[in-house]
């Protein structure tokens, strides 16, 4: 067992408690649905950027790099400044909603590089540039100009920011990194490196690491006696160290700042000769405020401060020179920094500063003395990143591509690095604090989430992206953990059983969508990423943690029922449910009322749907293993899923024996789609080519003989289901009279002949099949747009490979085209299904019209090597997600760029550009479960540049390049391929063996019929 292991251990068993501190802060906590406090719910005016240094946030802090404890009483963070810009940087700035010519948007480069689950070490970095100010203004003019057809205006794109035209690169790489000792979980030590890029003189930098308190006290939270409690206190004990007060968790704490070395040079005697500003050591300048807003800056002089020494102090006295603006006086507060102020760095050299948070004594020879000693505290950190690589290198076999092993460490870094401690008491939120003197007006933001008023959240969650999205959005977060379940199941646990709980789950079984509209409709996929949690550690770690999985399952009946009773408005198994986390892929908004009136029935919405009955019906009966009661509930699943099935794709009978219309199966174009239902017996397809059409593929379960001898209870309702509803099961896809391979039983919502006719089209270049995974809209659309006129109103949907050309849902997602990571994984998966029923004969043409046929999971693992190429490099040396841009090249391939890799919300599906969420490390980290699964299988082309932490080095940007050349599609057995899909589906070594036995069992069937 590695040092990480043995840590995540100790977590799990409360010996020590790793993980109390970890990188909780918000990268962005202004203009959020929280702390929207307007009454018309104008989240992006009422608390814009602009207010963020001088206004205290009310459910959590944010900041740049931020780490606190898991309540977030204690915040770090990192801010700096280059004399030039505007405002001290100590956040991250972007576009709002407003902005943005696509909705919101970071306007800053920082790129997560590592990160254990225990959170004992962490490294990011920061591109600051300083040869001019950073243009917080130009960037917001440019893009508010640019309409929804034109290209986002970027922070690169800034002549001479991070280039020049003579090829300087005039910015600081500033690398933050965290360790925690040895021993001690509670001992914290911070290293931030700032490099000059630059051929030139820098010029002044400031590096001023903060320590805050989270402001609990202005809100009288912890309940009647919160203000007779003793508030927080920071305060200077000596030159080195600030003494850290929290009375109500952790006591007395102590941060020690070392002195930086001003020397520089390579050689212990340097050449000063060109730098007139040297000095031996940089010693920090304690600066102390409160954590209180100004109000007199924010609106106006009528108002009383709390405090004489604001949340913006640090800013004044440094920027704008305003020398009582901080507490010289008593040198005390409740926010602090140290601040080291370097005169310039010269060309290629750096400044380091260290400091360390710890629980032990206070140590006297710090007030004349270097703290720690340096190197000891740098041969930690050298000890940690080791400590990661060994953990990083069990996770994935050896024989991965060091690129692909690059993207696959850094999708687990962002991972990791996108937990937050969210916070929110809806109650408080929408009727004010219990001690609040003012109450908010009736109604506040048009009665957002009034329905909600059990909602009380304070944990620390995984959040899609922590500048864009800085909150969770569920189905979002079932995603995520599938790649955490590979190096911490246990954190991946708690985010599934933490959203079925009571205080974020609605009493009425519905799951919290995400904080604009806890109410919106998002797919079930709870069920599965718990199943799925299960078997991955199991299988990795030996652990079958049932416990969790009835926990969880209990809850989710509770949620299906809700489905059931809220979604299937007329009761015969076809389901509404509105956008369905699809933003704009419907011609019409699908979560307002349809303007041709009637109700939209939705084939994504049946067909996930089958797929949650499914995923219970799989839950069932791996609880039954143990609980022989699990087998009645699992009937009734699979009766669940048998209707829903018959509903989808046939026509039915009511009660006098007339043929209704039931069907969003279209026989003509062999496809599934939405349909208007106007009532008994009228129904209009929308015949939209898309997701919504692939989305019943999902819904596919291959039972075996062995496992259905295993539960007499739920074979016998089973077989007498087929006995008494022959005539469905005759036309049902999901007929388990029809056996596969082996004699395996298939649940489908698709027969053969469908399966063949869809993936004729999904596999199509001119539909959805493109060169970096599956379209969310076909191609077909581009040159065939789908239009419908509703009362002089003619709606359109066409294919749009890249940004939407609306606002619709914010205008910052596009499903009309481009790819997606979550969509993607799940046909990948069902593709694996499907080869474990048909077998490795079952073969289709992949690309259709290349005359190449591969079976089912070939096919697969052709996607998932498409997917794998968004972030390598295309033939041109540029890295695909960066195809098209006009900067690609140089973020691609200069030496101090190339090896942070960009996590993007979704690509382009043309071209691969990366679109979106620039840090979308959530969903679209699944890719390192692809990697891990299939990374030793993808051919990585030769242009592709190697880490530079290459030997063999020569100049910048210039590498040596030896990669294996592997042959894609190579003759494999069939064992083999059974193999591979049963291990990439997480199935247990008893399933495994029976996979493997039937299949040698039918391909010795077949050979020996051939030789008769």
């Amino acid at each position: 067992m590695n040092k990480e292991r043995e840590r995540l251990q100790q977590d799990r068993n409360h010996e020590k408690y790793w993980k109390r501190w970890g990188p909780y802060l918000s990268e962005r906590a202004w203009a959020t649905v929280r702390e929207d406090y307007s009454q018309n719910g104008d989240a992006w005016s009422d608390f814009p950027f602009e207010q963020a240094n001088k206004r205290v946030f009310r459910w959590g802090e944010d900041g740049l790099f931020g780490c606190s404890d898991n309540k977030q009483l204690i915040c770090f963070n990192v801010a700096m400044w280059n004399n030039k810009d505007s405002i001290i940087k100590e956040r991250l700035f972007g576009c709002t909603g407003p902005q943005g010519n696509h909705g919101e948007d970071v306007k800053e480069l920082y790129f997560y590089l590592d990160n254990l689950p225990s959170h004992s070490y962490m490294k990011s970095i920061y591109k600051y540039p300083f040869s001019k100010p950073f243009p917080y203004e130009k960037v917001v003019e440019e893009n508010c100009k640019r309409g929804y057809q034109d290209r986002e205006f970027e922070i690169f794109d800034v002549d001479g920011l991070f280039q020049d035209d003579e090829g300087d690169t005039p910015y600081f790489d500033v690398l933050f990194e965290m360790a925690k000792d040895d021993e001690n979980p509670e001992e914290l030590n911070f290293r931030i490196t700032a490099y000059n890029r630059s051929d030139k003189l820098s010029g002044e930098l400031y590096l001023m690491p903060q320590v805050l308190f989270r402001n609990t006290w202005s809100w009288c939270e912890e309940g009647k006696n919160a203000t007779k409690k003793k508030r927080p206190l920071i305060s200077k004990i000596d030159d080195h160290c600030v003494k850290v007060c929290e009375p109500s968790k952790f006591g007395e704490r102590f941060v020690y700042f070392a002195p930086s070395s001003g020397q520089f040079g390579d050689t212990e005697e340097p050449n000063y000769s060109n730098y007139e500003n040297f000095v031996d050591d940089i010693e920090p300048t304690f600066l102390f405020t409160n954590n209180e807003s100004n109000l007199k800056k924010l609106f106006g002089d009528k108002e009383t401060n709390a405090s004489p020494y604001t949340k913006d102090a640090f800013n004044e006295y440094l920027v704008n020179g305003d020398k009582t603006a901080c507490n010289f006086e008593s040198m005390q507060g409740t926010k602090c920094c140290a601040t080291y102020h370097f005169p310039s760095i010269p060309p290629g050299d750096y400044v380091t500063v260290r400091y360390r948070f710890t629980n032990r004594d206070y140590l006297e020879a710090s007030r004349d003395t270097c703290p720690f000693d340096e190197e000891e505290f740098d041969d930690l950190f050298e000890k940690k990143e080791e400590e990661s690589n060994i953990f990083y290198e069990g996770v994935t076999s050896k024989n991965i591509d060091p690129s692909l092993r690059l993207v696959q460490r850094q999708a687990f870094a962002g991972l990791l690095w996108s937990k937050q401690f969210y916070h929110l008491i809806q109650e408080y939120w929408s009727l004010g604090d219990p001690e609040a003197k003012t109450k908010p007006p009736p109604n506040r933001a048009n009665g957002r989430n009034t329905d909600w008023k059990h909602m009380y959240a304070e944990d620390i969650l995984s959040l899609p992206d922590k500048w864009e999205y800085p909150f969770f959005a569920s189905w979002d977060s079932s995603f995520h953990c599938i790649p955490l379940a590979l190096i911490d199941p246990e954190f991946a646990k708690k985010q599934l059983d933490v959203l079925t709980r009571e205080w974020y789950m609605h009493p009425n079984g519905q799951i919290p969508a995400y904080e604009w509209n806890f109410s919106d409709v998002n797919p079930p996929v709870h069920a599965w990423a718990a199943y799925r949690v299960f078997k991955i550690e199991r299988n990795m770690y030996g652990t079958p943690d049932r416990v969790f999985l009835e926990r969880v399952f209990q809850k989710l009946l509770l949620n299906f029922t809700w489905w059931v009773n809220r979604k299937d408005a007329f009761g015969k198994n076809v389901f509404e449910g509105g956008f369905l986390g699809l933003d704009n892929i419907g011609v019409f908004n699908r979560s307002e009322p349809l303007p041709t009136g009637g109700t939209l029935e939705q084939a994504d919405s049946t067909g996930w749907m089958a797929f949650f009955s499914l995923q219970m019906l799989n839950i069932a009966l791996e609880l039954a293993m143990e609980n022989p009661v699990y087998e009645d509930i699992a009937s009734k699943f699979f009766e669940h899923f048998v209707f829903i099935s018959d509903a989808l794709s046939w026509e039915y009978m009511d009660d006098r024996g007339n043929v209704k219309v039931g069907s969003l199966w279209n026989e003509k174009d062999q496809f599934f789609y939405d349909a208007i239902s106007y009532g008994d017996n009228v129904k209009q397809q929308l015949t939209v080519r898309s997701l919504v059409g692939l989305i019943p593929l999902y819904a596919c379960l291959t039972l075996e003989p062995q496992i259905l001898d295993r539960f007499p209870n739920f074979k016998k309702r089973l077989e007498w289901f087929v006995d008494n509803k022959g005539p469905m099961f005759e036309r049902n896809t999901a007929s388990v009279s029809r056996r596969g391979v082996g004699e395996r039983l298939l649940l489908s919502l698709v027969s053969k002949e469908k399966l063949e006719a869809i993936l004729k089209r999904m596999l199509d270049p001119n539909e959805f099949f493109s060169p970096y995974g599956i379209r969310s809209l076909s191609k077909y659309h581009k040159d065939h747009p789908y239009s419908i006129n509703v009362g002089g109103t003619v709606y359109t949907i066409s294919y749009l490979p890249g940004e939407s050309d609306s606002g619709m849902f914010g205008g910052n997602s596009n499903w009309r085209g481009p790819i997606w990571f979550p969509t993607n994984f799940l046909i990948v998966e069902s593709l694996q299904r499907f080869f474990l029923y048909y077998g490795s004969d079952f073969k289709v043409e992949c690309p259709t019209g290349s005359g190449q046929y591969l079976n089912l999971v070939q096919v697969a693992q052709e996607i998932e090597h498409r997917l794998m190429k968004l972030f390598l490099y295309d033939g041109n040396g540029v890295r695909v997600c960066y195809e098209d841009q006009k900067h690609g090249a140089f973020l691609s391939n200069d030496l101090f760029f190339q090896e942070c890799i960009p996590f993007f919300e979704y690509f382009d599906g043309d071209t691969g550009r990366g679109l979106g969420a620039s840090h979308q490390c959530g969903w679209t980290a699944l890719v390192a479960k692809f990697i891990h699964d299939n990374g030793s299988s993808c051919v990585v082309l030769d242009s592709a540049t190697l880490s530079p932490t290459s030997t063999n080095t020569s100049s910048k940007g210039e590498y040596n390049v030896h990669f294996h050349k592997r042959t894609a599609f190579r003759r494999r057995s069939s064992k083999s391929l059974v193999s591979l899909a049963v291990s990439q589906l997480d199935l247990s070594v008893e399933e495994g063996k029976i996979h493997k036995n039937l299949s040698y069992k039918s391909s010795k069937e077949i050979h020996t019929k051939s030789s008769d």
